[in-house]
């Protein structure tokens, strides 16, 4: 790789490298290229070969230097990293060797003012990782108020979620809200906090973005293809920043790296048998010099897994939380 490469260091990046265990020959997937951090350090290993995959035209268009630089070991696809698996089959890979993804909107996008992300930054209520799709600031003004407190309660954690709805309905009667300012000042009209607390919008933001993107069922739905794609010993590891998107990892691991132990009480039921070894009793999360480098990373918690031989087991329903396609019909 050559040395003049742009530096990017992913959060607990070097942890999450470590336990891929990239090795010579290995294929392996960044479901999250972004800025291209994973991928780089796997491609420092020689003969590893990577595909990245993003949503986000911007970081695919972003990481063409590195696809220079790598001699053909990287490919890029610009797509949602729940069709992981189709992805690998359109490159003619069937198995890989490991799939590394870091969970959640990036510091590119927060950064960036014109993908309206940020209540910090002024710029269009848009949150979309991707180029198509209803934006947030679309949601905001057709839904109701019932869904969006139901929205900004189940994405955003936020206890406050019905006053929120209520004051967004009642500010978009006397003029469209299409910026992030226009927002961040309804919701702290009514969501206080004290200077040492988080930002009053922080939930209603994060409920808004994590559901404009279905960032939960694309993230289900890329781990089940994960343990599809992936060979038997290869490694899946996962960065999450949010309770939410690391309880829905390590639900997903628990459920498949455990032997189904029959009940004295009951009748024994056939369980599936385990297709992934547990690598992490308890999630990584940074130390200090990383955190006072980036205090971004304070919520990071990093769960890995080695596949096993077992077939993949059957993929489970989603859960029936607000959809983007009903809320946006009226449904």
């Amino acid at each position: 790789m050559s040395p003049a490469a742009p530096l990017h260091i992913s959060v607990l990046g070097r942890e999450a490298v470590e336990m891929l265990g990239p090795r010579d020959g290995g294929t392996y997937v960044d479901a999250t290229f972004g800025a291209g951090g994973y991928s780089r350090a796997i491609l420092e290993i020689p003969g590893t070969q990577v595909i990245g995959i993003d949503r986000d035209r911007s970081a695919v268009t972003g990481g063409f230097d590195l696809v220079e630089q790598s001699g053909g070991r990287l490919t890029l696809v610009e797509d949602r990293f729940s069709n992981m698996a189709e992805i690998c089959a359109s490159q003619g890979v069937e198995a890989v060797d490991g799939v590394v993804m870091d969970v959640g909107v990036s510091s590119m996008q927060l950064d960036r003012a014109e993908r309206g992300f940020s209540f910090r930054l002024g710029g269009p209520l848009d949150m979309r990782m991707g180029h198509d799709g209803p934006t947030a600031a679309d949601v905001v003004a057709k839904a109701s108020e019932t869904d969006l407190a139901n929205i900004i309660y189940i994405f955003g954690e936020e206890r406050h979620s019905r006053a929120v709805a209520r004051a967004i309905v009642a500010a978009r009667k006397e003029a469209p809200i299409t910026t992030t300012q226009q927002l961040a000042d309804i919701v702290g009209r009514v969501v206080r906090s004290k200077p040492s607390e988080i930002h009053p919008a922080t939930r209603t933001f994060q409920g808004l973005r994590i559901f404009v993107n279905a960032e939960l069922d694309e993230l289900h739905l890329a781990l089940a293809a994960a343990e599809r794609v992936l060979k038997p010993g290869g490694r899946l590891v996962v960065v999450s920043f949010h309770s939410l998107e690391d309880r829905i990892v390590k639900d997903f691991l628990n459920a498949r790296g455990k032997a189904g132990g029959g009940s004295r009480h009951l009748p024994e039921v056939a369980q599936a048998v385990p297709s992934f070894q547990i690598l992490t009793k308890r999630p990584v999360t940074p130390g200090e010099a990383e955190l006072a480098a980036n205090p971004r990373a304070r919520s990071a918690k990093l769960r890995a897994a080695e596949r096993t031989a077992a077939p993949a087991h059957a993929a489970g329903r989603l859960p029936a939380w607000p959809t983007l396609a009903d809320v946006m019909r009226g449904g």
